[in-house]
Order: C-alpha cells, then structure tokens, then sequence
C-alpha cells in the first residue's frame, strides 16, 4: 500500500480554547506568570493527583534542576538513576556537582531495576532519581522503603506520567519533589513546560523562592510580607501566563485526549501480538497505562533499523529512543565501567510507534506486515 502523505511520529493536537484563553490572558493585564491560568494550572494537579503544592515551570527540565536546588545537592554528593533516560535528568544534577550514579534497567520493561539500587548506595548518596518510562510505574513501594532506610530522597521523573497511577496513587505524588513535561510530544503540551511536585512540606517555602528568582515575592503578594527581596539562590522558572493559558485549554480536555490516546494504543497492541518478530511493552499488576508512547523490541540492533527504514520507505516515521546515558560522550569516562545489559538492549532494540490524537492508523497498520519482514 503506497501512502500519500507523510505520517510524522509526532503532531500537537489543539483542543480549540488555546488562543481564546491567550487572548484572554494578554487582555488581563499580566502576562508575565503566576496569574490566573497558572493558577488553574497547578491546582488542577494538587487537587486531582494529591500533590502538596505544584509549581508550573518554563520545562521540566528546570523542574529537575529545582530538585536538585532544593536537595542541596553539592560536589561530591552521589544520585543514583537510571542510564536509560533522557540527558535532563542526569544534567540537572550534574550541574549541582552531583556525582551520577547509574543503574540498570529491569529485563521485562525499561524502568529502573529496583532490585539493584540497595548495592549503588553509599554514604555519599543524597537521592535516587526515578524515571516512570512510556508514563508505566516503578516498582515505588521497595524504592521508597530504601530511601527511608537510608534517609535519602527520592525525585520522580514524571514527564511522561501525567495520569498515570502506582496501586491507585498518582505518579508524581509519591517522591519527594517530582518533575512533569508538556513538551510538544507529552499527552497534554504547552509547546515547552513543566512542573515541579512538592510532595515533602519542608521544601514548599524554599520551592516558592527559588522559583521567583531567589526572592520572596510570592509571599509579597500574598501580603505575608510587606517587601520582598533576595533570600536565596534561584532563577527565572516561572513561565508566561500564555504558556499557563495555553496548558490548562489542554488540561480541561484532558479525559478526552486521554481516551483517544488509549484507543489508539490498544489498536496497536492488538496488532502487534499477532507478530511473532517484536516483543511489546509490559504494564505491571501495580500500574496503569497512560498510553503516553507504544513501543515495540525488536531482536537486535540489525533488525530494529531494518524495521524503521522499512516504515520510513513509506513516508511513516517511527522512532528509537534513547541511547544508554553510561556510554554517552560526556559520561562514558565518568562512568564506574559496570555493564548495563538490559539498558544497553532497550537502547538498541527498541522503536516508538507514532501516537498522536488524530493519527490515522489505517494507513500504518495496513503496512506493518511489510515492515516485519
């Protein structure tokens, strides 16, 4: 079947109130931050997940690198997350002069293996970084359990959990700190964006401060002080009322982005166990989906390429993800010369189907016979 048009891994979906609710941010007056959409924003995500305070942020990227702020983290001090992951979540701690520390994934699905942690924890260690992959939970009852035996923290790497739950609590809300995306590629997107989880009250002060550039100005304008100034270390993480406008046209809508997202998830999944040549992804007893991404192994290296181009022939792109951290570049010298066996075979196995809220799977489906060849 010849298709006629190229089918991109990813397009942004538009619910329809995005502009409506930037022109009514920009005729309010303040387009600045931590207005009313911002507001809408977070409270959403404190009263539907159970998240102490939500804070949202220019990425979560600077989500992450608030974490590692508000973890003091400093030269020397060590933690541990997986090598299977993307750059930000090793670069926000990195620049604090945290020593990374990197774990294994599990063998039946990319999470980190929690079964490997106990051994990486030193008196160094201040905290372990988890990453809850394709929006599926970490095993969080043993990791959590660990950090209070060893009285460190533990940060969520949740940007691709919104809506995703670990025993009937949502992701994002179990850690210490937690960090979300609303990049272009999430379920819910606000172009770039993110948000930082509060789940541990002695940093929900410090958050606020560090968010408004080191200073107290949030608790100014709540009339608890009558002047603000500079009382600590912090940056410009706060993003523009129009980005918060933009992301809560997406939040109202998120069960209906959700249900089609599921949709088109099952659709693949009922595809692809008819074939014998590819494994499919592993949702825990402990988890739901959020189908934030459908992912395939293939065999090897060999065949996950021949399986891409195969596709790609046919103007349909999807996509590997990432490449094992540990052997990266930057950090191939840094790292302790472990082996990572199952997070060296995700990183060459597996593809990411496109997924998308008006993809047409006809079209992708009619050709996988081809492609698996």
């Amino acid at each position: 079947m010849e298709v006629n048009t190229v089918i991109p891994f990813n397009k942004p979906y538009l619910t329809g109130n995005e502009t409506k609710y930037i022109e009514q941010a920009v005729a309010s007056g303040k387009i600045s931050g931590n207005g009313i959409f911002t507001q809408k924003c977070q409270h959403f995500f404190q009263e539907r997940y159970g998240i102490q305070k939500a804070l949202l942020t220019t990425s979560c990227t600077d989500a992450l690198e608030m974490c590692a702020i508000l973890l003091n983290i400093k030269e020397g001090d060590e933690v541990i997350m997986p090598s299977y992951t993307f750059v930000s979540t090793a670069n926000a701690f990195v620049l604090r002069g945290a020593k990374i520390v990197f774990a294994d994934s599990r063998a039946d699905q990319p999470n980190i293996d929690e079964n490997t942690l106990e051994d990486l924890i030193t008196s160094k260690t201040k905290a372990i970084v988890v990453v809850h992959y394709a929006g599926v939970a970490c095993e969080m009852d043993t990791i959590m359990a660990l950090a209070k035996k060893y009285g460190i923290y533990v940060v969520e790497d949740a940007a691709q959990a919104i809506e995703s739950f670990y025993k009937g609590k949502a992701l994002g809300s179990i850690g210490h700190l937690s960090a979300f995306s609303f990049h272009e590629t999430k379920n819910v997107i606000s172009g770039e964006g993110g948000l930082l989880g509060i789940n541990d009250e002695q940093f929900i002060e410090r958050a606020e401060i560090i968010w408004e550039k080191g200073t107290n100005r949030s608790a100014f304008f709540r009339g608890e002080i009558d002047k603000y100034g500079w009382v600590d270390v912090g940056s410009s993480f706060l993003p523009s009322e129009i980005i918060a406008a933009f992301l809560w046209a997406q939040l109202e809508n998120l069960e209906d982005i959700q249900n089609r997202r599921k949709e088109i998830w099952n659709t693949y999944y009922q595809f692809f166990k008819e074939e014998e040549k590819v494994s499919l992804p592993m949702v825990p007893h402990y988890a739901t989906n959020n189908a934030h991404m459908f992912y395939v192994l293939l065999a090897s290296l060999k065949k996950r390429n021949e399986f891409i181009s195969g596709y790609k022939e046919r103007a349909i792109n999807p996509v590997f993800h990432y490449v094992s951290l540990h052997s990266s570049p930057y950090f191939k010298d840094k790292h302790d010369g472990r082996e990572l066996p199952n997070c060296d075979r995700y990183a060459d196995t597996l593809v990411r189907m496109p997924l998308f809220y008006e993809l047409d799977q006809k079209c992708v489906l009619n050709i996988n016979s081809d492609s698996l060849k």
